[in-house]
């Protein structure tokens, strides 16, 4: 039976996956290739190196861990870079921390997002308020500037799971990351001539499966169909994988978004995770 994986392990994992995001073509998004929307790569890789220690404290809870990382990151860079990719890691963190290959990652992770509490959903609200997101709005119920007591973290995302994908993954055991990004990226590694165009594939495959709900928030449903429509239409770049001649289509895509300010966060933060998954699921000895 393999042991589940160490801090330091988990830590390297999941720098390996920021790192391994930023250094891909992801049209719309801040990469090695283009810097935007105010921000560039030395940004996200502050955020990364900061938040790498807290999400694998095996003496955090998820929502200490998604607190204590988000802290970190926002004093590190001064801005919001990575608050979805720490909602969407911090459980698989744990996850890997307490899980043997022959219980299954995503097995345990089912338990501990069911297991959710109230604290958990206190440390998380605090979390998106110190990040406080682009186009956050207000709703009814489980608002963040509330911090309504007797609301479980999970219960808080069930109610935003419609209009909110990391919500929604929470709700799905991450189903969008296992049974469609996961897939994808496997295919893309065995296909693509180097790593950063496999990634790029798993970047376009889920622009243009999902719309985007951090464009959603900021421009309207509409805006989020039309990326995601654009997408589909560059179809014959990506897949079955990108290539070193879908480039400058792809580069040219990146500008149009940026020219217009739209930016896919939630896809890179389901493209961290995806990698994030993928590496934690390698399980090479810490």
């Amino acid at each position: 039976m393999t042991a589940a994986l160490t801090p330091k392990k988990i830590s390297a994992v999941f720098l390996a996956a920021c790192r391994a995001e930023l250094d891909a073509l992801k049209p719309g998004n801040v990469h090695r290739h283009s810097a935007g929307h105010g921000m560039d790569v030395a940004h996200f890789e502050r955020a990364g190196e900061a938040a790498a220690g807290p999400i694998a404290d095996p003496s955090l809870s998820v929502g200490k861990r998604i607190l204590s990382a988000t802290d970190a990151s926002v004093a590190a860079t001064g801005l919001n870079t990575n608050l979805g990719i720490v909602l969407l890691c911090a459980p698989l963190a744990k996850a890997a921390g307490e899980t043997t290959f022959a219980i299954g990652l995503r097995r345990r992770l089912d338990m501990i997002l069911a297991a959710l509490d109230e604290q958990d959903a206190s440390d998380t609200f605090a979390a998106i308020r110190i990040a406080n997101p682009a186009g956050l709005g207000h709703v009814d119920e489980g608002d963040v500037r509330d911090n309504p007591e007797h609301l479980t973290l999970i219960k808080a995302m069930y109610l935003a799971a419609e209009r909110d994908r990391i919500a929604k993954a929470y709700v799905t055991a991450y189903s969008d990351i296992f049974d469609f990004a996961l897939p994808v990226l496997q295919d893309a590694r065995r296909l693509a001539s180097d790593f950063n165009l496999a990634v790029t594939t798993l970047h376009m495959s889920l622009l243009a499966e999902f719309p985007d709900t951090h464009i959603s928030r900021k421009y309207g449903d509409a805006a989020a169909a039309e990326v995601r429509q654009d997408a589909r239409a560059l179809k014959a770049q990506w897949s079955p994988v990108a290539t070193a001649k879908s480039i400058s289509a792809l580069i040219e895509f990146d500008a149009k978004m940026k020219s217009k300010g739209l930016n896919p966060g939630t896809t890179a933060d389901f493209v961290v995770a995806t990698l994030f998954v993928a590496g934690l699921i390698d399980r090479k000895p810490a």
